[in-house]
Order: structure tokens, then C-alpha cells, then sequence
């Protein structure tokens, strides 16, 4: 099942789920009233859907059986907001080697370039180490506390922010925690996770690199208006492998990348089994997976540009598509 929120004639955010191939939406609190059902409560919002779990579920399927005529909509027709527009919680993780491995090779480039001798540079740093993977993150997941209250959905544009003049996406998925809990055992991470979708982690590469210096964590280089998009839907977890999904990037319909989740270090039950040590997680809590080797213009030494549409795409959950504004 592939269950969104849109907006209605209204701008009221709705509940659906996503049917013939991704076309039609069915609105399943109109679905429910039509068929002359009580109120269900859980059909109010995907988070009441989440917390309602698999009775909720099942409930939605119910509708899906008998799906009332007049309870569709064309997808095409509305707009798409976030699955969970304002998650309880946001953490975007580093799961991908890949990644860091390729972003600290440009960043050891860049440092050497700045040098006068930029050869002999690179290969002093390469010697002694600098801008390498740090050893912690082999011993433990490694994660930051996203704003979770700028979170975009497909569709939306993304508004570059004026103290920034180096912008990049970031190709990601990740998952909605659907059975809270503490203390999860390894080996029972998964039953919590609801579902999966896809991330773009916007990033203002020049204001991170500073911040960075302090020592704490990203800040402004992530946190802006519409700094985090998730969607286009929440794939619920009974319906997708997470472990070997196809991943691609296009800008302005050209591919810049592509990678596999099989690349993982880190998996999805190992973040749930960390985090949740001493500390409660809740339905509708969104964890991403980090870049994919290769999924951001940092890696590839290229950045974007005003106008730009940036289109990612992850099998099993659809395409993520925005594009990048900037106001006078």
C-alpha cells in the first residue's frame, strides 16, 4: 500500500492511498463516509493512521476492496504534501561508506588546492590521514535531529537561501517507525518500521563547512524552509525489500546518479536498536538513510542551480521531484 496526504479542493490536508499505477488517489475518509461507515479516526491523517497500526491498516484495506467511486481522485489533479508533513521526529543517519568515503576525497582535493604546491598537498594529507572516516563510525550509527517542522512533500518548490551560494541535494530514503518502543532488540527492529520513502536532504555546502568547524553538527546548512522533502508516498513495510532498492538521481531530467541500498553498512534495524537504547521511539518518527554512494553534488563536484529540477527516484516508492527557486 502507498498511502499520501494531498491537499482537497479545500487546501484541507487529506489521507489517501495511491491506486492504478500511481494515477488515482483514494481519499479514505470520503471512502468511509460514502460506504456509510462511522467516523474511523484513523483515516483523520497518515500519523492516525500510523498510530492506529495494523487494525488502522486493515481498515484501509477494507476501503481499498470496495473503493467508493465518488472517494477518487486523479493524482495528477491535487497537490502532495509530505506523507507525514510534521513528524514527530526527524534523525537522518549515515548508513553509506560510499559516501563519506567520495566526499572526503573531494574535500582532502579542495584543502590541497588552496596550497602552492596542490599535488604534493593531496598527497601529504592522503598520508597522514586528514579527512578520512573517523573510527567511531565503524563502532556505532552516527545521526543528526533534522527540523521537522520544514518538511516539503513532491511537487513543492525548494527556496534557496539567500546566505548561501552552494546548494545540494542529497539521495536518500529512510522509514516511519510504526511500533514504538524502547530498548528494541536487533532482531526485532524491523516489526516497528511502518514504511519506507525517499529523502532529499538539502544541503548549503558552504554555510555546513563552516559550522562544521565548531564541532557539533550541521545547523543552517540544513536548516532552512524547505530544507527536508520527503515523499512522493509512504510504501508500507509489508510491500518492499529495503535492502536492494535501485536509486537514482536526474537534474533537470539528466541522470547523475545511481546507487543500491544493498550498499549499506548501517541497517535500518541497527538505528532502531541504538537509538531506541534508553530513549522511546514513536509512531510516525522518520529516520533517513544518509547519502547513497555517489547521491549528491559534493561526490560529483557538481552544484545546483537556480531552476533547477532535481528528480530522485527509489524502486518500489516512486520519484521525488522539486524545483530550486530564489527570491529576488
Amino acid at each position: 500500500m502507498k498511502l499520501v496526504t494531498f491537499l482537497n479542493d479545500d487546501a484541507q490536508e487529506r489521507a489517501g492511498v495511491l491506486i492504478d499505477n500511481d494515477q488515482k488517489i483514494l481519499n479514505l475518509r470520503s471512502s468511509n463516509e460514502f460506504n456509510g461507515r462511522d467516523t474511523n479516526p484513523a483515516f483523520l491523517s497518515v500519523l492516525a493512521l500510523i498510530e492506529g497500526g495494523e487494525a488502522a491498516l486493515d481498515d484501509a484495506r477494507r476501503e481499498l476492496d470496495a473503493p467508493h467511486p465518488e472517494a477518487l481522485v486523479e493524482a495528477v489533479s491535487v497537490a502532495l504534501c509530505s506523507p507525514v508533513p510534521r513528524p514527530p521526529q526527524i534523525r537522518d543517519c549515515l548508513c553509506f561508506e560510499e559516501h563519506l568515503t567520495q566526499a572526503y576525497e573531494v574535500l582532502r582535493k579542495v584543502k590541497a588546492a588552496g596550497e602552492p604546491d596542490p599535488e604534493a598537498a593531496l598527497a601529504q594529507y592522503e598520508e597522514q590521514g586528514f579527512y578520512r572516516i573517523p573510527e567511531v563510525w565503524y563502532q556505532q550509527p552516527i545521526y543528526y535531529k533534522a527540523n521537522r517542522l520544514s518538511v516539503i512533500g513532491t511537487g513543492h518548490d525548494i527556496t534557496w537561501p539567500p546566505y548561501s551560494d552552494i546548494l545540494d541535494f542529497e539521495l536518500e530514503f529512510g522509514f516511519f517507525i510504526g511500533k514504538g518502543g524502547r530498548d528494541i532488540p536487533n532482531d526485532q527492529a524491523l516489526e516497528h518500521i511502518f514504511g519506507y520513502s525517499i529523502f532529499n536532504d538539502i544541503s548549503a555546502r558552504d554555510t555546513q563547512a563552516v559550522e562544521m568547524l565548531g564541532g557539533l553538527g550541521p545547523a543552517k546548512g540544513k536548516d532552512f524552509d524547505t530544507g527536508n522533502i520527503i515523499g512522493p508516498c509512504i510504501t508500507t513495510a509489508d510491500e518492499i525489500n529495503p535492502y536492494n532498492l535501485t536509486m537514482i538521481a536526474r537534474v533537470n531530467g539528466e541522470e547523475w546518479s545511481r546507487g543500491s541500498s544493498s550498499t549499506m553498512h548501517w541497517k535500518f534495524e541497527d538505528l532502531i536498536s541504538y537509538v531506541s537504547k534508553s530513549e522511546t521511539l514513536y509512531p510516525g518518527e522518520f529516520f533517513g538513510s544518509g547519502t547513497v554512494g555517489g547521491g549528491c553534488g559534493l561526490e560529483l563536484e557538481r552544484y545546483l542551480a537556480q531552476g533547477d529540477v532535481i528528480e530522485l527516484e527509489v524502486e518500489g516508492i516512486g520519484i521525488l521531484r522539486n524545483r530550486i527557486i530564489k527570491h529576488d
